[in-house]
């Protein structure tokens, strides 16, 4: 009795689909470990978690987020007014996570960026104190750098001030202010 052929598994690979180029939106914090955290310092010393945190506020997850937050407004911006030599780094993807829809805490990330942007706690201090310029670590420099970041990303600011939820709107509009836009 003849039997059906048999089919041999083909030796042509089957291509896999490509990502969609172009326009689409990139991965969140997708430039995170091109910063040398471990070599920056926060408010606790080494800034090596502040990725972590970063990742952890991205989650989506309410609780996450809002610990995360909590811990990396201590790190950076401390008291809502001290910032750290990482401060300036961190501004981007604070940036970043306060425009995007899923990030549940955005009102508070805009909050702490307005905070960086108004930070001159080390500055009146250096004017009192003019020796705090000579130091080999020399915060106003870090203050400075922290309020120039938040200052060169204020193109996101006009979606935020028309955003639904009024939390976000208002958040955006004191950062406008604190910023002189």
């Amino acid at each position: 009795m003849p039997t059906a052929p048999t089919q041999q598994p083909s030796a042509e690979r089957t291509p896999r689909p490509t990502p969609p180029t172009g326009s689409a939106c990139p991965a969140p914090l997708a430039s995170l470990d091109q910063v040398p955290w471990d070599r920056l310092q926060d408010s606790t010393g080494s800034a090596a978690a502040v990725p972590r945190l970063l990742e952890r506020i991205a989650s989506g997850d309410p609780d996450t987020a809002r610990a995360a937050l909590e811990d990396l407004r201590k790190r950076v911006c401390q008291y809502g007014f001290v910032v750290e030599q990482a401060t300036a780094a961190t501004v981007p993807f604070l940036w970043e996570l306060a425009q995007r829809p899923h990030v549940s805490c955005r009102a508070q990330i805009i909050r702490l960026l307005e905070n960086i942007a108004g930070a001159r706690q080390w500055e009146n201090t250096a004017a009192a104190y003019p020796k705090l310029l000579n130091r080999r670590e020399n915060h106003v420099v870090w203050e400075r750098a922290a309020r120039q970041a938040v200052r060169a990303r204020r193109g996101a600011l006009p979606p935020l001030l028309s955003d639904q939820d009024a939390d976000i709107a208002r958040a955006a509009a004191e950062l406008a202010r604190t910023l002189g836009e």
